[in-house]
């Protein structure tokens, strides 16, 4: 549905809040805030305009840094006073020059950036994009990342949290609990595969031994 400007909901201070997304990634970059003026700016330049709060003006983004974003895309949510902006940032969105202004990760958080949340929705795929992901975190070790944390403190700490999501899954299946079932599996499921990579051990390898023992069964019936 094609929404004017006009009927957006601009809060009292005529601000909406704006969810910068890569639009390749879907990585959310940063959030920011527009009035009108910097919407249709925006619209008009495709290139992203907010509104500084501190400032009380308008601003460019990469207008001093370089680092502009070309937006893709705007899509207002269903009722009418968020938005969010798809767009191909020519460099990193954060003012410290990371990619994204959320790079801190909350202690205790878990390794949420680092699951694959787009593409496609069969689970060898995902699992192949995840070690893929994974393998890359290992290489190049991306300040804020989890995964990078994990390698950094070695196969000991990489262990100790195979062995805790074990623990939180059995739990989750104990008490009966399917939601927390699902989301403690997948954390115990990235974490095997952190462990795999460290180890050097393929997804191939795992399957043909899947494939192996499915043989034998077969063979029994």
């Amino acid at each position: 549905m094609k929404i004017a400007i006009e009927d957006v909901n601009f809060d009292a201070a005529g601000l909406i809040p704006v969810v910068v997304q890569d639009a390749r990634t879907r990585r959310v970059l940063t959030l920011a805030f527009m009035n009108a003026e910097s919407l249709r700016k925006t619209l008009d330049t495709r290139e992203t305009w907010f509104w500084s709060r501190s400032r009380s003006s308008l601003w460019h983004k990469g207008e001093t840094s370089g680092n502009t974003q070309r937006v893709v895309d705007v899509l207002l949510d269903c009722d009418r006073d968020a938005l969010t902006v798809l767009v191909v940032p020519s460099g990193p969105a954060c003012h410290t020059g990371s990619e994204s202004c959320f790079h801190n990760e909350l202690q205790d958080a878990g390794p949420f950036e680092d699951v694959p949340v787009a593409g496609s929705t069969n689970l060898a795929e995902v699992l192949d994009s995840l070690y893929a992901l994974v393998e890359s975190r290992k290489r190049e070790r991306p300040e804020g990342s989890y995964t990078t944390y994990l390698f950094d403190q070695g196969l000991d700490k990489i262990l100790k949290k195979v062995g805790e999501e074990s623990a939180e899954t059995i739990i989750a299946a104990k008490n009966d609990d399917r939601n927390a079932l699902v989301k403690e599996s997948s954390d115990l499921l990235y974490h095997l595969v952190v462990l795999l990579v460290e180890r050097g051990l393929s997804l191939g390898e795992v399957r043909d031994e899947l494939v192996s023992r499915g043989k034998k069964e077969k063979a029994i019936n």
